[in-house]
């Protein structure tokens, strides 16, 4: 395995693991509504750094989607329809961390962050072409 894998793989089992977080909390604490979108948008962070780890695209570590979105579409305009699900996913990753600022979120605004969380990670190691395992809870 060469180093860009290694690094890439990381990357994504990291993500997997916000994701995975976000997943039980959501199973088993529904309430903490602010912690599982948090959770979702670490998980898609981490997996847009993976592919701009694939991309050879340098970066710098912020925790803005739409910037790391838009290193991405400079090399795969498929991306492009993502901006509006991405936007969403970042207001969660600050905002949500404090008790003075108000983010309203619903079943349904978390539903979302699940699945688009998700569908990036397909999508992203689709496009890899990259196989990591995860555990069977991210896909219930």
């Amino acid at each position: 395995m060469s180093v860009q894998h290694d690094e890439i793989t990381q990357w994504i089992i990291k993500g997997d693991h916000d994701l995975g977080t976000a997943k039980v909390t959501f199973i088993h604490i529904p309430e903490y509504m602010d912690t599982v979108t948090f959770h979702c948008q670490q998980a898609v962070e981490k997996y847009l750094k993976a592919y701009l780890v694939f991309l050879s695209v340098p970066f710098k570590f912020t925790h803005d989607l739409v910037y790391l979105l838009d290193l991405i579409c400079q090399k795969d305009d498929e991306f492009k329809d993502q901006y509006n699900r991405l936007a969403e996913l970042q207001s969660y990753s600050v905002e949500v961390r404090y008790p003075n600022e108000i983010i309203f979120l619903n079943k349904d605004k978390v539903e979302s962050a699940l699945i688009t969380s998700k569908e990036v990670r397909d999508l992203i190691v689709l496009k890899i072409g990259i196989s990591v395992n995860y555990h069977d809870v991210i896909n219930q």
